[in-house]
């Protein structure tokens, strides 16, 4: 499969990049919020506007001093004024990420809305009336085995088949995350991405992940190359990473600083 990254111009601003609203963190993981935000940063969106509760604002503002921090009061301003919308990462699934998750869908905005991590469980237990109609689904096999009420071990027994299923249930773009990531179209397209490490097998992996979509989203990508593509830089990233550091030893937040290094190769192929 070919990939092009976003273009670049000489003559932009951060709106030529798009802004990207994260609804991200909770008290107990708020380094899920800071990865997220970063990788959409680094990716090169021009924008991020990271909307959760004061503890993680707090914790984010000292890591990221570049996104912009917004209480969860703002978030129906928030949606509205934003080019994409990821949600979930590191946001739990207690009563308040169950009103927030529902607050999103009941806007339901035409752009596209990732949903990673909390956001797949608490949509695997909740009825949705109506779907962002350009939505992107990241689940690992056991998010997956909720989403479709099934087991892990019968996802990983057919991940081509999992991530087509889901696509059909949510009429959405899958990346069904493992060892081989798959990705699935609305029109059930299929890419496989098959070179990736056990570097990418921790902790925040896919928030990481989940960023670089939604970045890449943000500079107007197609939610099929641009899961595709952040599939691919993020796995690249991570054999950078292991280069230096070794498969055993990559941390989620170092996948973020050899994406750069990772695009240089990129752009040399």
């Amino acid at each position: 499969m070919e990939f092009k990254l976003p273009q670049r111009f000489n003559e932009s601003n951060k709106g030529t990049y798009g802004k990207v609203l994260n609804i991200a963190g909770s008290k107990y993981m708020r380094g899920a919020a800071y990865l997220s935000s970063a990788a959409a940063l680094t990716i090169g969106c021009g924008y991020v506007v990271l909307c959760s509760d004061e503890a993680v604002l707090d914790t984010v503002s000292v890591l990221l001093p570049e996104a912009v921090l917004s209480p969860i009061t703002n978030l129906e301003k928030d949606i509205k004024e934003a080019d994409v919308i990821s949600l979930g990462c590191g946001l739990s699934t207690d009563n308040l990420a169950i009103n927030i998750f529902n607050r999103v869908m009941k806007i339901s905005p035409n752009i596209p809305v990732i949903i990673d991590a909390d956001g797949l469980n608490i949509l695997a237990q909740t009825k949705v009336k109506k779907l962002p109609e350009e939505l992107i689904l990241t689940p690992h096999p056991i998010e997956a085995a909720r989403l479709l009420h099934t087991t892990p071990d019968t996802v990983l027994g057919d991940t081509k088949r999992s991530a087509a299923m889901i696509t059909e249930k949510y009429n959405c773009t899958t990346v069904l995350k493992s060892h081989n990531t798959v990705v699935c179209s609305k029109n059930l397209e299929l890419y496989e991405h098959k070179a990736g490490n056990s570097a990418l097998a921790k902790a925040g992996s896919g928030d990481v992940l989940c960023g670089i979509i939604a970045g890449l989203l943000a500079q107007k990508m197609t939610p099929f190359d641009a899961t595709t593509l952040g599939v691919y830089l993020h796995g690249l990233s991570g054999r950078v990473a292991s280069k230096n550091l070794t498969e055993y030893s990559v941390l989620a937040s170092e996948l973020i600083t050899h994406i750069p290094a990772a695009l240089k190769l990129f752009l040399k192929s």
